[in-house]
């Protein structure tokens, strides 16, 4: 049976793509964000993943104001690097784990989370940059990678306590499906930071760090904050962290807090990451 092992959250500033693509990682205002991430790198040879479930954002590159699924479950057997604007990022193409996948939108399907099934689309920074922190430049992605887009873009986004429950229905998902893999789920965004408006630049690094407690001792909590907490506390963009819920949902009750960092700024916006093992 295959074994949902782990948990990891990571922001995914597009910046922090750009340094490393551009061969800044090294200098002092990124070294500082980069080796933040160097623990991750060595913890991830050791635990050896055989898929893991990206929760990200698109940001306008497979969806536009024109279509915007609430959870949109990507099926494919790859995903091609989405070009932003400025062309692909210089990464490998993402493989996907089709049947895993499949079975996934079955389970979560018939226990009432109604996904949109995505057998096409190319993925943004969303989810690349998570990868090349975690495993820096590689010839190939060592893993398989189902990405697990949620809506954070379009008012309503899903409720921090609705990405929290579709956590659990992952686990039991991944419970019942019989290939023996190991698999971790990684949920992405944030933390705080506002890109437009009066406010724009907002840090609140006390509301980030209080985030991150309850969410390794007390998730339920965590998954009670609203939307207009999260605008008012973490800035317009900090409506991300409710991805972190669907990680922290698919791990048990009581997790190991292996690995903490948090660093202001990386760009305009708070890095923040954590790996959790179940216990």
């Amino acid at each position: 049976m295959a074994e949902l092992f782990a948990g990891l959250s990571t922001s995914h500033v597009p910046a922090i793509g750009a340094a490393l693509d551009n061969g800044k990682a090294g200098e002092p205002y990124w070294q500082k964000v980069f080796s933040g991430y160097e623990f991750a790198k060595q913890w991830i040879t050791r635990a050896r993943p055989d898929v893991v479930i990206l929760v990200y954002n698109d940001h306008a590159s497979a969806f536009s104001l024109e279509m915007i699924p609430t959870f949109a479950l990507g099926c494919a057997a790859e995903f091609a690097v989405a070009d932003e604007g400025w062309g692909p990022r210089p990464v490998p193409a993402v493989q996907g784990h089709p049947q895993l996948a499949a079975h996934l939108a079955q389970s979560l399907i018939l226990d009432e989370f109604d996904l949109t099934i995505v057998n096409k689309m190319d993925v943004d920074h969303g989810l690349t940059v998570p990868l090349s922190l975690v495993y820096g430049q590689p010839a190939a992605w060592p893993c398989k990678v189902i990405p697990l887009a949620v809506n954070v873009v379009q008012y309503p986004a899903p409720t921090g306590h609705r990405c929290y429950m579709l956590g659990k229905a992952i686990a039991r998902a991944v419970a019942s499906y019989r290939e023996p893999l190991r698999v971790m789920v990684w949920g992405t965004g944030g933390m705080s930071h506002q890109l437009q408006g009066p406010r724009a630049g907002l840090i609140n690094q006390a509301f980030d760090q209080r985030f991150m407690d309850l969410l390794v001792n007390d998730p339920q909590q965590a998954a009670e904050i609203k939307h207009l907490e999260y605008l008012r506390e973490s800035g317009s963009e900090g409506i991300e962290l409710v991805m972190w819920l669907v990680m922290r949902g698919a791990l048990t009750e009581r997790v190991r807090e292996v690995r903490r960092f948090y660093h202001v700024p990386a760009s305009n916006t708070a890095v923040g990451h954590l790996i959790l093992e179940n216990t």
